[in-house]
């Protein structure tokens, strides 16, 4: 530790509010969750106070034994010699399981604080914690906080830094002297070079058989056959092996830890519990995550709703006629830049790509926040107060059904509100055919970008983009998609395997702390707005030059200006010829026409280039999602109802945006399995599509080859679904074979 600087680790479990506290104490916007993983990677920020103290936010972790990504990257950084301190954040709701963690961290021989997180649910049950003597027994200065109420913090701080000065600090707790006596034997063969504060930890490292220990280690070829032999003789001893002996110890310094520094209060059932009695319930839990989200859906998109009159206010007055206020009239934003270009002599080619390219494409975008704003409330809320916590353990017992586990929800979850970070959050999945599997399965759950998509399709079907059934149906079209998906796929070879076991603390319900809330809330609508501005600025800029320049006439060059040429010029253009090219693929499932295509292809540079390409081919000025006249000529595309909903389904399921296809390559670390991933998505999206088209085809009477071929692939699809799992699906996976033994 340098004179000007500090560095300080902050560890925990899951759930235990450690990046509360991060958040809190540097005033970032680190993402909040109640489940396993939220943080993957380290988080570093400096001290809001004191920019000489950099905060590192490590993974929430159960232990420092490497059996996870989190848990790798929590040790790793401990052990680097980085760290001057580590605040080690306890629930102090949930003290015993906590302690399991903190022994360990205590292990290490940094100087540790130990947080006690919490300290105002602790208050209100009625127990009471000695922390003096919860301090002298753990070896580390222990302070009561609330991170949610922002208490203690100031206290905890000036801990840290009086701790860090302390080096080489041994650990106060003693196991059974049988054990101890092996230790130090142990600690007796270990080489000089391992520091004194250290030696305890590798010597229980190494009575683990843990071997990333052993190679920083480096014992001679006569050490570790002794320190083998001496673990031999106490598994012999003790009749256990020495990974639970060490385990078993732990919990016996906890308990009487337990024993000497807590006084619980009268049991009695909290509100939470009570709570989770119903909603965590084996019957009710899933229908009520139902309602619950179709509840969050409704008030978010439905006629009426604040979220919808504000996108309609937006589309009306911003990007439509203009507006009054305080007596005032106002030009809309179009009709303001429109003017300027006008006064400055703008060229005809200069106002079409920033009229209709840029204005119209970004505009139709934007106008849709007010509706994703009020779904991200909603949707974080659910989130921040722990429901969705139960939720993911409610979806375990589902998903465990079709091959999947808790932990796989979890991304599919975050994938609500944008891919890139669902597809981030499989990191925490340990199984790598697990891991894989929900990377691919995850982008069918509608993320924001897709609800204009959706409020299009529900305009052109049902002339109501606002119509309260519309996204829960879509939404559960996405789980369904996922859930079909994971049967077929976990009965092959590529992807057989026993889940990922999901385990997670269930937080107390709690209201959020506003500016948590907050965060939350603009970190997804930022990156929303982010990318208006940047991939989807570009991909319109794009699209505007495909669609104006062209050839008519053996002539090349900007279509509006050329001689003679018809209104419907984009006919020309080169998006024309492109999309022309390869529309035959999309003609089984009703929508053969190139502006369809065009569509389809710009919807995997962003997806709500969807709707902007579509105001823009179909030359509707100022066209948004909830535009009557744009769902009118959206619909006289498509031959029939079914071709429409078959676009819908496509476009929906099929590969997400760039941004999100990026992600899955940097997770996969593969390109075999990003074209397998990717082609996988398109060709769901594409068999789902040509079933709803040729079905419904077929239902007023109307069939063709592509009829058989549609029978043919859903009977094939029945048939993965309820085959039996194969015997041998399970013989090749090693986690389950090594539990197993």
């Amino acid at each position: 530790m340098s004179a000007s600087s500090l560095h300080v680790a902050l560890a925990g479990n899951p759930n235990c509010g450690k990046t509360t506290l991060f958040n809190l104490i540097t005033g970032q916007n680190g993402y909040v969750g109640n489940w396993p993983g939220v943080t993957v990677e380290k988080k570093e920020a400096k001290l809001s106070r004191d920019k000489s103290v950099t905060i590192t936010d490590l993974p929430g972790i159960y232990s420092l034994s490497p059996y996870s990504p989190e848990e790798r990257v929590s040790r790793d950084y401990l052990m680097s010699g980085e760290p001057d301190v580590v605040i080690d954040v306890i629930d102090a709701t949930n003290l015993e399981r906590n302690l399991y963690l903190a022994l360990q961290v205590v292990e290490t021989g940094l100087p540790v604080v130990i947080a006690l997180n919490m300290a105002d649910l602790v208050e209100k049950n009625g127990d009471k914690i000695d922390t003096r003597a919860l301090s002298k027994r753990m070896g580390a200065p222990v302070v009561l906080i609330s991170a949610l109420k922002n208490t203690g913090i100031d206290e905890l701080i000036a801990e840290a830094k009086r701790a860090a000065a302390s080096k080489d600090r041994v650990p106060e707790h003693k196991f059974d002297s049988a054990i101890e006596d092996v230790l130090e034997k142990i600690e007796a063969l270990l080489p000089s070079s391992v520091a004194a504060g250290k030696r305890r930890y590798y010597a229980v490292k190494l009575f683990e058989r843990d071997r990333d220990a052993a190679k920083l280690v480096n014992l001679t070829k006569e050490g570790a056959a002794t320190v083998e032999r001496l673990v031999k003789q106490c598994e012999q001893d003790c009749d256990d092996d020495a990974e639970s002996i060490i385990t078993g110890e732990r919990y016996a310094v906890i308990a009487h830890i337990m024993d000497e520094c807590v006084k619980k209060a009268p049991a009695k059932m909290s509100v939470s519990e009570k709570i989770d009695r119903v909603v965590t319930n084996r019957i009710l839990g899933l229908p009520i995550f139902l309602v619950v989200m179709f509840a969050v859906y409704f008030i978010a998109t439905s006629s009426g709703a604040i979220g919808t009159a504000g996108t309609d206010w937006v589309n009306d007055n911003l990007f439509g006629e203009g507006f009054e206020l305080f007596g005032m009239s106002f030009p809309s934003i179009p009709g303001a830049i429109e003017g300027l270009l006008t006064a400055g002599g703008a060229s005809p080619l200069v106002s079409s790509l920033v009229l209709d390219g840029i204005v119209a494409g970004v505009g139709a975008v934007l106008g849709f926040i007010p509706q994703m704003f009020v779904l991200f409330v909603l949707l974080s809320f659910l989130e921040d107060c722990g429901y969705m916590a139960r939720v993911a353990f409610v979806m375990d017992r589902v998903f465990r059904r079709f091959g999947l586990s808790g932990k796989s929800f979890i991304p599919m979850l975050v994938s609500t509100g944008c891919g890139v970070p669902g597809v981030l959050a499989t990191k925490t999945i340990e199984n790598e055919k697990d891991r894989r599997m929900t990377v691919m399965t995850t982008t069918f759950i509608p993320c924001g970008a897709k609800l204009p998509i959706i409020a299009l399709l529900m305009g052109a079907l049902v002339g109501d983009a606002e119509a309260p059934w519309i996204s829960p149906l879509f939404y559960f079209l996405g789980v369904v998609a996922v859930i079909v998906s994971g049967i077929m796929l976990k009965k092959t070879k590529l992807f057989a395997g026993r889940p990922t076991p999901f385990v997670m603390e269930l937080p107390s319900y709690h209201f959020p702390s506003l500016k948590s809330w907050w965060l939350h809330v603009w970190e997804r609508v930022s990156a929303y707005i982010k990318k208006a501005f940047t991939i989807i600025f570009a991909s319109t800029i794009v699209v505007w030059f495909l669609s104006n320049f062209g050839v008519y006439d053996g002539a090349f060059g900007f279509l509006p200006d050329m001689a003679g040429i018809p209104e419907e010029f984009t006919d020309y253009s080169v998006l024309a010829m492109l999309g022309g090219a390869i529309a035959f693929i999309f003609a089984p499932l009703g929508f053969d026409s190139w502006q369809a295509t065009a569509m389809s292809i710009t919807g995997l540079v962003a997806k709500e280039n969807v709707v902007a390409t579509a105001s823009s081919l179909l030359h509707i000025a100022d066209g948004t999602e909830t535009d009557p006249n744009l769902w009118t000529a959206f619909a006289g595309m498509f031959p029939t109802v079914g071709a429409i909903a078959a676009f819908g389904a496509f476009n929906l399921l099929c590969a997400p945006c760039f941004a999100a296809m990026g992600t899955i390559r940097a997770q996969m670390q593969s390109g075999k399995w990003t074209a397998i991933a990717i082609g996988y998505e398109c060709a769901f999206a594409w068999v789902v599509g040509l079933m709803i088209n040729q079905f419904y085809l077929a239902a007023t009477g109307v069939f063709s080859v592509w009829t058989v071929v549609a029978v043919i692939f859903a009977a094939l699809i029945l048939f993965q679904l309820f085959r039996p799992m194969p015997k041998d699906a399970w013989k090749d996976d090693e986690a389950f074979a090594a539990a197993a033994a």
